[in-house]
């Protein structure tokens, strides 16, 4: 049963997703598909994650965030993508109450972790960059292992607010989700009551956490262009120019979309843009991380040449 009766009210105890398309025949494709991208970061991710571990060049604070990164997005896409494979392909589109809670608990918390951790990556380059002679005193091993704790924390007790937020409404009526996933703004809609409070208050808060994240990622970049600029040598533009070219293309891609979902008031969230512009922060961009970063550096290359092409 969807709905279990308890005195005079009734309480679900189950959605429905509604998948990746409304038809069953671009469900198919869309599930093919995805199921592609998403072996697809999970062979790019875990190469990157053995190539930082087995070369010992590559034991750097830079690539030690990098190799977190990597491990962040493999959980931030196994969240939901193998269930909403699983629903497409199997034609089963229901998800328990408490298996929803999960998933929005886990999926905000890596959400939010990685906004953290693409802050300390910014952190890491702005003192290689504007501070190399103290780069190395700075950034100890301590310091890497306690800015990932940092992320991780926040990370999970952002994800505790956020869930307690939007499940501590009554749910009584509608259970369709209109997502491929368990989001906050497609749930809020099903309640049985005035959202208004919850929604503001979450938009507050999301709003301050990522705001503020970028705000310190964007603080990071504009002294390190800064002092790019003031490098005479070309080659030493283009080189140090290089080592956060990639990690600013993720963070520009990573917080467009996102924030495209979770700045927006419910009120005014449409499912069907939701669902794509969810794609582009939930599958994409964790897809692409692991070729962003692997396009223009040549130790990466180098690293993942000698793993799968090991010199005789």
């Amino acid at each position: 049963m969807i709905w279990k009766g308890n005195d005079s009210k009734t309480t679900v105890t189950e959605f429905i997703l509604r998948g990746f398309s409304d038809t069953p025949e671009m469900r198919l494709i869309s599930a093919m598909f995805f199921l592609f991208i998403y072996l697809f970061a999970l062979l790019g991710n875990i190469s990157i994650i053995t190539a930082v571990t087995n070369d010992s060049h590559l034991h750097t604070p830079m690539y030690f965030f990098l190799k977190n990164l990597s491990f962040l997005d493999m959980c931030y896409t196994s969240v939901t993508v193998p269930k909403a494979l699983v629903n497409s392909l199997m034609g089963s589109e229901v998800i328990s109450f408490w298996e929803c809670v999960a998933q929005l608990f886990l999926f905000v918390m890596m959400c939010a972790s990685e906004c953290f951790l693409l802050t300390s990556m910014a952190y890491d380059r702005y003192l290689a960059i504007h501070k190399p002679l103290l780069y190395s005193v700075i950034m100890s091993r301590k310091l890497c292992a306690e800015l990932v704790i940092v992320a991780w924390w926040s990370g999970t007790v952002y994800a505790i607010f956020h869930t307690a937020n939007t499940f501590s409404l009554p749910f009584c009526g509608p259970n369709i989700i209109d997502h491929f996933f368990c989001d906050s703004s497609p749930i809020m809609r099903l309640s049985c009551s005035d959202s208004h409070i919850n929604e503001e208050v979450g938009f507050a808060v999301g709003g301050c956490i990522i705001l503020g994240a970028f705000a310190l990622t964007i603080i990071s970049y504009v002294f390190i262009i800064s002092t790019i600029t003031q490098i005479h040598s070309a080659g030493g533009r283009r080189k140090a120019f290089s080592t956060c070219s990639s990690h600013l293309a993720i963070v520009v891609l990573f917080y467009v979309t996102g924030s495209f979902v979770y700045l927006t008031p419910t009120s005014h969230y449409s499912p069907t843009q939701g669902r794509l512009v969810s794609v582009f922060y939930s599958i994409l961009t964790p897809s692409l991380n692991p070729v962003v970063y692997c396009l223009r550096n040549t130790d990466m290359q180098r690293a993942l040449k000698k793993l799968f092409i090991p010199s005789k």
